[in-house]
């Protein structure tokens, strides 16, 4: 019998490269002049993964996406990976907007790559959803790499991430 070989497909953020994108941005809110006097800010909830943004109206709103987005992508994020909300009235004449960051595969999206891969047809290749992760296995490494260029060349929503290769 060969030996199997397989990787796990996965997704997530660095928080961490997260809070270093947030504090640069708030950096950069606190010296622009369009800011000046504002009740801008952002306000990172590491525990459950979650952005709120608070913005005199939305105009700023915009503007303080941006900034955040372009210091995440700076950073490395997968601005994918964020799952923008509406913008939505709140106190004091202020407009506030949550964001949620995906940290795993929900079952959806595990169900699409596992269909993407059995659409492709590839021989010998098999994908199993555990948990929070997709694992594919074969007996041919070439395969498992023509799986990766396949998936890369999809979009799923999400930033694919590809870990445990053995």
């Amino acid at each position: 019998m060969p030996q199997t070989s397989s990787f796990d497909i996965t997704t997530g953020v660095d928080l961490q490269e997260v809070d270093n994108a947030i504090n640069q941005a708030q950096k950069e809110i606190a010296q622009r002049y369009d800011f000046k006097g504002s009740k801008a800010s952002i306000e990172f909830q590491r525990a459950p993964g979650k952005l709120v943004l608070v913005a005199d109206d939305d105009y700023k709103m915009r503007a303080l996406m941006d900034v955040l987005q372009g210091k995440l992508i700076k950073r490395g994020v997968p601005v994918k990976n964020l799952d923008i909300g509406e913008v939505k009235p709140a106190g004091n004449d202020t407009v506030r907007r949550e964001i949620t960051l995906k940290m795993s595969l929900d079952g959806d999206t595990s169900k699409k790559v596992v269909a993407a891969i059995k659409e492709a047809k590839m021989k010998k290749v098999t994908a199993a959803i555990q948990g929070e992760q997709v694992r594919v296995s074969s007996a041919s490494k070439d395969e498992l790499q023509a799986v990766m260029s396949l998936l890369r060349g999809q979009d799923f929503g999400v930033e694919l991430k590809f870990g445990n290769y053995r």
